[in-house]
């Protein structure tokens, strides 16, 4: 084949990816995606958000692995911050380079004294290589079907990371950023806030044509000072950019760490992120504002699997629509997620991958856009220790999650009917028993077989 056929080609795949609408929200039910014409819930255990920053990493194989795996979703930095080696104590963390290797939007400039080393940025000239690598990764992600959520900001959490900022004055050629690092998302310099809204406008430009992104404004927002003022301010500013866009970008805000009500909900913003949110207190507090909600990370629990498996179960049969974890197996020298780590404060492996692929499999197997929470229909006291998510479309499918114990009886409320209860081992997919019912409407008694501390179980009529 010719150079230029292929080419070619590959130009007419990229074009049909372009011309796809973006991923939004489902139109017959909001807590839910669509995504290429399909109802979706995005599910990962991805590298820690360095993919596009981080020069040394090979995204390729990354992206490779998360589709062989059955995995939806990637979280990435934009580079407007990044850590350095050493921070938080993670081995090889991808979102920490070394200095020679950090990709930032903003171009170097030819005058040194930076404290990583090299030379200042220059605030007001773009990085070529930067939108290159980021456009080529979103490309090589929509191809095998993985939405990419781009974190446009992130706070600073400590001085070291304040001080190897580019958005420091000591670090860029303008002076800009003469604030405290807890003040610098809160609109307090107006050249700074320039500086970031100029950064927006630019990337969500980049972003135009691509139908699997969407843009979360700032990680962890309440960690420092950022304010709402800024926030909105962000949303705005993505919302202009894209006034003439034949089809929006969804934008995505973080809530908080755990559970948290949103009593003034931005009305520019359709997914509502929390972090570490075990319980799922968050999907209950905030569903009747018809937005997703998403647990987009979860990690520092330790490094064994089984915590980072029932908190994706829990929290998607609880009615969620996002489950991302932070996966230490993936580094620079182990794109391919089969890094042996001892000092990483969360965990990740193939093996907890393949386990969420179940639960991908299992919730895509539902149709699930047509069930809500349905815990009331629960009617039995359940045992101490014991949870169980409902979700249900009344009289017709039924999906829960069971976590804790060995074996359970559930007083369901179902209407007249016959149905095929499936209970699954959730490590593997595997059918621990399954069971058909004859039943006249009310309460009806629903013994599983013995299972491992968990277990899902589909109901559907027929």
């Amino acid at each position: 084949m010719s150079r230029c056929l292929t080419l070619l080609i590959a130009a007419m795949a990229t074009t049909a990816l372009s011309a796809a609408e973006p991923i939004k929200l489902h139109p017959a039910n909001p807590h839910y995606f669509e995504f290429r014409g399909r109802p979706t819930v995005l599910i990962t255990s991805g590298e820690h958000y360095g993919a596009v920053l981080n020069g040394k990493f090979d995204y390729v194989r990354y992206l490779d692995t998360l589709r062989a795996d059955g995995l939806n979703l990637t979280r990435t930095f934009s580079g407007t911050y990044r850590e350095i080696p050493g921070s938080f104590n993670i081995e090889e963390n991808t979102l920490g380079p070394e200095p020679a290797d950090f990709v930032c939007p903003w171009a170097r400039s030819d005058q040194p004294g930076c404290a990583d080393g090299g030379n200042k940025f220059d605030l007001h000239r773009w990085n070529d290589a930067y939108f290159a690598r980021l456009k080529d990764f979103v490309t090589q992600a929509g191809e095998r079907g993985i939405v990419v959520e781009y974190v446009l900001f992130c706070v600073l959490y400590d001085d070291g990371l304040h001080q190897h900022s580019p958005m420091n004055s000591a670090n860029n050629i303008q002076g800009v950023g003469k604030l405290k690092r807890e003040d610098f998302l809160a609109m307090q310099e107006p050249a700074l806030h320039d500086v970031q809204m100029k950064f927006v406008q630019k990337v969500v430009g980049e972003m135009r044509d691509f139908d699997n992104v969407y843009f979360e404004i700032c990680n962890e927002p309440y960690f420092t000072n950022v304010t709402q003022e800024w926030s909105e301010a962000v949303s705005k500013e993505i919302a202009a950019a894209e006034a003439d866009f034949p089809a929006k970008h969804l934008i995505a805000q973080n809530i908080a760490n755990g559970a948290q009500e949103v009593k003034e909900p931005n009305p520019l913003v359709s997914i509502l992120n929390f972090h570490y949110a075990h319980p799922p207190d968050a999907v209950a507090q905030n569903y009747g504002l018809n937005r997703v909600i998403g647990d987009d990370e979860t990690g520092f629990d330790g490094t064994g699997d089984d915590f980072y498996r029932r908190e994706a179960w829990d929290f998607i049969l609880a009615g969620g629509a996002v489950f991302s974890n932070l996966d230490y197996s993936f580094s620079v020298t182990h794109p391919d997620g089969t890094k042996q780590y001892t000092k990483s404060p969360g965990g990740g492996s193939p093996t907890l991958r393949r386990q969420l692929k179940v639960l991908s499999d299992f919730i895509h197997g539902c149709d699930f856009v047509r069930m809500r929470p349905e815990g009331a229909l629960i009617h039995n006291e359940l045992p101490e220790g014991v949870t169980v998510r409902l979700l249900a479309n009344v009289g017709k499918d039924y999906a829960a999650y069971i976590q804790g114990g060995d074996q359970l009886t559930l007083s369901l409320e179902l209407p007249a009917g016959r149905y095929t209860a499936t209970w699954l081992e959730t490590r593997d997919g595997s059918m621990l028993g399954e069971q058909s019912i004859s039943h006249s409407g009310g309460e009806a008694e629903l013994k599983s077989p013995a299972y491992k501390g968990e277990a899902a179980l589909k109901i559907v009529a027929e």
